[in-house]
Parts: C-alpha cells; sequence; structure tokens
C-alpha cells in the first residue's frame, strides 16, 4: 500500500485531487489507471469529510451533485463491500432502512408499468395504474421529511464535517418535484414522452443512489457517533411525524420537565404559568418560530394544524440549515437586513395544496432598539381571503 493511503488526510487530499480533476474536465480515467490501489483504500467516512471540504470550497452546488454521482460511481464496489455497523430493526434508522426497502419495491413495481406505458402511451388503464403507483412512491417522501427535521439537526450538532447533508437535501429535493411533475404529466391527455422518460430516470436513479449513501456511508457513521438515547429521541420525534410506509410500535414518551420554580410568569401586561402560556401560542391559528440573534431556533408553536413540519430537533438549531441549499440565501438575506435595521418585516405568499399560505417574517428588537431575533408567522388565508362585506351578528 502506497504511503499516502497511511492516513484519512493523506486519503482526503487524494480524493480532493481526484474531484478537482472531475470539477475541471469531467474525467477521470487517468487517475483511476494511476491509482488502482487507492480505489480500494478509501472507507465510507471518507466520502463524508470530502464533500464537506468541497462545500466549505464554494463550488456551486450543482456542480457539487454532478460531482457526487460520478465520484461515488467510482468507489461503489468498494463502499459496498465495506463491512457495516447494522442498526436494530425497530431503532429509528432501522425503521428508516424498513422503508427504504418498501421504497424499492414500489419502484421495482413501477418499472414494468413504465415500460409497458413508454410502447403504449395512448392506454388509459397503463396510465391510471402508472399514477397510482407514482402517488404511492409520493408517500415515501415523508421518509426525508423525517431525515430533514429530526436527523439532520442532530448531526449538525454532533459532526463537524455535516455540511455533505446539504447535497442530500438538495437531491431529495429534486425527487420531491420530479415526483410531483411525472403525477401531473399523468394527468395530462397528451404526455412529452421525452421529457416523462427523464424525469422517470431521474426519481430511479436519485431515490436508489440516496438509499446507498444512506445505509452504506451516513446511517453507519451516525451510529458509531451519535448516543443510542439520542437516537431513540429522534424515533419519537419520527413517530409523530409519521414514517411513511413501516412504522415501529409507538416509542415511550420522557415526561416533560418544568425548569420553573414559580407557578408564574410575569409578562409586563400580565402572568401565566407555562402551561397557560403554551395554550395560548398553540391556539393560535398560525405557525411561529422565533430565531434569537445568534441565529439559532429557540421556540415553535405547535397547534392543532400546522403548515409547516416542525420537530424539538430544530432547537438550537442553526437557522440557515433548516432550508434548501436552493433557497437558503433569501433567509440570510432577510436575517441580515433585519440585524442592520434596514427592514422590520418581510412578506410571502404561495400556494399549496389546494391552501393559501402567508409567511410572514418580523424583526425583534428590545427596548433599546437592539436586534434580538426573528419571528416566522405562517398562516393558511383561505378563509380571510374570501371574506366581503360586513358580520356583525353571531350565526352559531
Amino acid at each position: 500500500m502506497s504511503e499516502f493511503t497511511n492516513t484519512k488526510a493523506k486519503r482526503i487530499a487524494k480524493l480532493m485531487e481526484l474531484s478537482h480533476l472531475l470539477l475541471n474536465t469531467g474525467n477521470a480515467q487517468s487517475f483511476i489507471r494511476e491509482n488502482e490501489g487507492f480505489i480500494d483504500s478509501v472507507i465510507p467516512t471518507d466520502f463524508i469529510t470530502l464533500f464537506d471540504e468541497l462545500i466549505k470550497d464554494g463550488h456551486p452546488m450543482e456542480d457539487i451533485k454532478v460531482l457526487t454521482n460520478k465520484v461515488l460511481n467510482i468507489f461503489h464496489a468498494s463502499i459496498e463491500s465495506y463491512q457495516r455497523i447494522e442498526p436494530a430493526p425497530d431503532s429509528f434508522l432501522g425503521v428508516l432502512e424498513q422503508n427504504n426497502h418498501e421504497m424499492e419495491l414500489v419502484l421495482n413495481k413501477i418499472r414494468p408499468v413504465f415500460k409497458a406505458f413508454v410502447k403504449d402511451a395512448k392506454n388509459a388503464m397503463l396510465k391510471k395504474e402508472l399514477k397510482k403507483l407514482f402517488e404511492k412512491l409520493e408517500v415515501f417522501v415523508k421518509h426525508y421529511t423525517i431525515k430533514e427535521n429530526v436527523l439532520f439537526p442532530m448531526i449538525e450538532k454532533t459532526w463537524d464535517d455535516y455540511r455533505c447533508l446539504q447535497i442530500m437535501w438538495s437531491f431529495q429535493d429534486d425527487i420531491r418535484r420530479n415526483i410531483k411533475t411525472v403525477i401531473s404529466q399523468l394527468s395530462l391527455e397528451d404526455i412529452d414522452l421525452k421529457s416523462f422518460n427523464r424525469y422517470v430516470g431521474d426519481i430511479f436513479f436519485n431515490m436508489h443512489a440516496i438509499k446507498f449513501r444512506e445505509e452504506q456511508i451516513l446511517f453507519p457513521y451516525i451510529l458509531s457517533t451519535i448516543s443510542e438515547k439520542e437516537l431513540d429521541a429522534m424515533n419519537r420525534e419520527g413517530f409523530e411525524m409519521g414514517y411513511p410506509y413501516i412504522k415501529p410500535p409507538k416509542p415511550v414518551s420522557q415526561e416533560a420537565r418544568s425548569i420553573l420554580e414559580n407557578g408564574q410568569i410575569n409578562l409586563g401586561t400580565g402572568a401565566l404559568s407555562v402551561e397557560q402560556i403554551k395554550l395560548v401560542f398553540n391556539h393560535l391559528p398560525v405557525d411561529i418560530t422565533y430565531v434569537d440573534e445568534n441565529n439559532k431556533v429557540c421556540y415553535f408553536s405547535n397547534p392543532k394544524k400546522r403548515i409547516f413540519p416542525r420537530t424539538t430537533a430544530i432547537i438550537g438549531r442553526e437557522v440557515s440549515n433548516c432550508h434548501p441549499p436552493e433557497s437558503v440565501h433569501v433567509v440570510e438575506e432577510i436575517v441580515e437586513s433585519f440585524r442592520k435595521g434596514e427592514k422590520e418585516k418581510a412578506d410571502f405568499w404561495i400556494q399549496m395544496k389546494g391552501n393559501f399560505i402567508f409567511i410572514q417574517y418580523f424583526a425583534v428588537r428590545d427596548e433599546k432598539n437592539n436586534y434580538r431575533g426573528v419571528i416566522e408567522v405562517s398562516q393558511e388565508i383561505s378563509a380571510i381571503k374570501a371574506l366581503e362585506g360586513e358580520k356583525r351578528l353571531l350565526d352559531w
């Protein structure tokens, strides 16, 4: 074994050499010919560090995603043959892997129907069956939502080289969009088969790739770095959010602990107990999230009908890590404009699943006008938009 494979630092340096060659030329044949021994010397965790370094170098996300596929294809056999740590079946990671298996079964059912449909795109029965299968596949995106809201925050708190998660999140968003597009196209009278085939191909490739990277790289490293207690807590969070296909027995919840010695808190305009404060916030028909002056998520309300998913794993998380790579720059711009005193609020509205969502960001300042953070308030306003005239009488 040559000297450069003896330490992780030297392996990473060699992987960076390969990555820059691919970024600059798109071809790595010369590297592969000259480094056959090195290919078998890497270990799965090397790629966590490699992609963390590439993210820190500031390469565009789309370039890194292309690079990721090329690099991991070169080392696929080495990664697959590496002896991994197996999660317990009903553990957090074990349940995620069981759902991966079910996802793969759905893809296997789609494949023959898709091939038949491509040959006979006017067949209404095939189109209907294919749409139904892709709708079942769409259920699996809950798996990605659990990862992004439960698993990723814990990794960020535990690992220094967590930035590789941004790549995985971006691929997961691609999968979400492509599944929605395919389902939408299957509702049309005529389908552009060329683009349809491309979307389906991307879905198959990316979903298989994410599964492989989870089970061969990400999950084994988690088992060696994150405690069983923390994994149990994540299993409870995953259960509450709802696993897509396979669900474990309901995990035992920990009793909430009050950190207050006194029964009430003086709020200036009144005094409330902790329970009353929670009831007030959780009965407001809005989602509220508070991020402090250090860009850390401190609190979110828990109304009966949530608009966007939130779990307690988000508490203490850097707000920039709570958004997909493609949209995080908007959040950062809002926060900085509030911090500098340039703006006091920002408004957005979107249509989602038949609802009209109004999203507002408010700068939080103390009595001395010092910046103390941001409040995000999201509300479903379809009924409000529909109001006309006046209503002065109780009619129920």
